[in-house]
């Protein structure tokens, strides 16, 4: 059985993108609350449908860690159906290993609709409920965990106790929505053995239950949950990271044009850190490095076909403004 570096698991859907024009964005002062709304019992004209297989944040991580050199493999269910096989396709497609995806019969493969609206989008879910089981595998230098369903709470203590029992696999979690919600006290045992930690500055008030909390203050009680290197990201305003010893803040690398769709930033993010880390570069190098990948990811629809190799990220680096770099906070 082969050792791969990177192993994904979380759930892989298809995603259509239904491009909107007729609607409208309310929000509260500083874009916060924002509500997507269109006229209530009317036909609504959509400009473009356009399907993307196999994505999903745990499986862009692994297409994402291919891209950069990795060797990776991703750990999901899918249905017996033509969603299913056009998810395996893509996958093998992108150079990700599949033998650990579980086809199950008689089951629907995950469908999401996603409404995209100027350079964002609203997506609707629906996470079928699989029997989540971890398959048997070489311990990988890295596990990524990331977005399953809710029934999915006793596949989280599985996980958690494979990490205690091999010690040189480092674990990488990147809550989906259902993880927030759980709370850190019910998956304690996850962020207590997790290496490196991934959310948005919402999402980490939620966690720790402070909504006025600084930055700063939540890089350091996420860290007290037992992660040893924190990342918090914040859109545009950049990303910051915490590594028991220096915070650093990172700013967003310049947008060469306004961004097409935001979907996947976040994911490239997250994998593209994950595997400098994983490649030998220090932390300050992977705070770097990863807002490139999120740069060119929005610049393209879905999360995955944006994403950039090794020697693209580095020439881009080479283009950076001089106040690109990481600041100690």
């Amino acid at each position: 059985m082969s050792k791969f570096d990177f192993i994904a698991i979380g759930d892989i859907t298809t995603d259509v993108f239904i491009r909107i024009k007729e609607a409208h964005v309310n929000c509260q002062i500083d874009r916060q609350n924002c509500q997507i709304c269109m006229r209530f019992g009317d036909k609504i004209p959509y400009e473009s449908a356009t399907v993307v297989s196999a994505v999903g944040n745990s499986p862009n991580a692994t297409v994402s860690a291919t891209r950069l050199g990795l060797s990776s493999a991703v750990v999901t269910n899918i249905g017996e159906d033509e969603h299913g096989r056009e998810d395996l396709a893509t996958l093998k497609k992108n150079g990700v290993e599949t033998s650990l995806v579980k086809v199950n019969p008689g089951k629907s493969s995950n469908y999401h609709y996603v409404l995209w609206y100027e350079d964002d989008r609203t997506i609707l879910i629906k996470h079928e409920e699989f029997d989540y089981e971890l398959p048997t595998f070489e311990p990988p230098r890295f596990i990524y965990l990331s977005s399953l369903g809710e029934n999915s709470l006793p596949f989280h203590h599985t996980i958690a106790e494979y990490i205690k029992n091999h010690p040189e696999t480092k674990l990488v979690f990147q809550p989906g929505t259902f993880q927030i919600k759980l709370g850190a006290e019910t998956l304690k045992d996850i962020y207590a053995v997790t290496e490196i930690f991934f959310c948005n500055v919402e999402e980490a008030r939620r966690i720790i239950d402070a909504p006025e909390d600084t930055v700063a203050d939540l890089l350091s009680k996420v860290h007290e949950l037992g992660p040893k290197i924190v990342v918090i990201t914040d859109g545009p305003k950049g990303a910051y990271c915490f590594d028991g010893t220096t915070k650093l803040f990172m700013p967003i690398y310049p947008d060469p044009k306004p961004p097409l769709e935001r979907t996947g930033a976040g994911d490239s993010f997250a994998s593209t850190f994950t595997a400098m880390i994983a490649l030998g570069k220090s932390v300050e190098e992977a705070l770097t490095l990863a807002p490139i990948n999120s740069m060119n990811v929005v610049q393209h629809v879905g999360a995955q076909a944006g994403l950039l190799t090794m020697e693209q990220i580095q020439d881009w680096l080479t283009k950076a403004p001089a106040d690109y770099k990481a600041q100690i906070i």
